[in-house]
């Protein structure tokens, strides 16, 4: 990417800055959500799938120091801007990011040094929007990163099984109307299952669902109070202020 094509962005209140493609698929809110919701120690192995320019690792390993991190793109240019993100940032003792496609066979991630059982936590992103059903951007690179068909979610998470270990954590965003369908692909090796609704605001319907699963979990599904991202005057609450602009982490307890 030319420096023309590129922005300078900074993300959670100043701490982190970014470079993304002007056009395409760009960071959000969804990004700060999700590396909100991963749990994770200093001394870990975290894999982002879909990473994009790295906007979601970036915020947790900024969250917390010793977490390492691998970030797992499959747009090459994307994934060049996610390295030039981590050097920026001054994070490459602890981050790397590598250009593959996340639903590729096993040998393909074990030749990138990820082989069974390597992380102790996932986070996705996936692509959540239907092709057949909703209206596809005619930039090819953001309509990618946000439509796919449903089956690909159970690739991404039969790749999510593989690299984690027993009772390792799987933290993914998705749309709130598809909840179900999510449920259902996590059904085959996930348990422990915990939801948060996340709303625009406290009197419309959820947008967007975070889900925590535990690879091997037992324990029952539980539905956890929703995050309100504004008040009734648009104005952003407290606890989204707290993860948007602090870095602070969205409890699933």
């Amino acid at each position: 990417e030319g420096a023309a094509d590129l922005s300078d962005d900074a993300i959670l209140g100043g701490r982190l800055r970014l470079w993304q493609p002007r056009r395409g698929h760009r960071a959000g809110h969804d990004a700060l959500l999700l590396a909100a919701a991963t749990p994770a120690e200093a001394g870990e192995h975290a894999v982002e799938f879909g990473a994009g320019v790295g906007a979601a690792s970036l915020a947790l390993a900024a969250r917390i120091p010793g977490v390492k991190l691998t970030l797992l793109e499959i747009d090459d240019s994307l994934a060049a801007l996610a390295r030039r993100n981590i050097e920026r940032n001054g994070l490459p003792d602890r981050m790397r990011a590598l250009a593959l496609d996340v639903t590729a066979p096993a040998r393909a991630f074990a030749a990138a040094g990820l082989g069974p059982a390597c992380a102790q936590r996932v986070l996705m992103n996936p692509p959540f929007n239907d092709p057949a059903r909703h209206r596809l951007s005619p930039d090819a690179a953001r309509a990618r990163a946000h439509a796919a068909a449903p089956e690909d979610l159970h690739a991404w998470l039969a790749s999510a099984t593989r690299l984690l270990v027993p009772e390792g954590t799987l933290t993914l965003i998705w749309r709130a109307d598809g909840l179900a369908e999510a449920l259902s692909a996590l059904a085959g090796g996930f348990g422990g299952l915990a939801v948060r609704p996340v709303y625009a605001q406290a009197d419309r319907a959820a947008i967007r669902i975070l889900i925590r699963a535990v690879r091997g979990g037992r324990a029952p599904l539980a539905i956890l109070p929703g995050l309100v991202l504004n008040d009734a005057q648009g104005r952003p609450t407290a606890e989204a202020e707290s993860i948007l602009r602090e870095g602070g982490a969205l409890p699933f307890t």
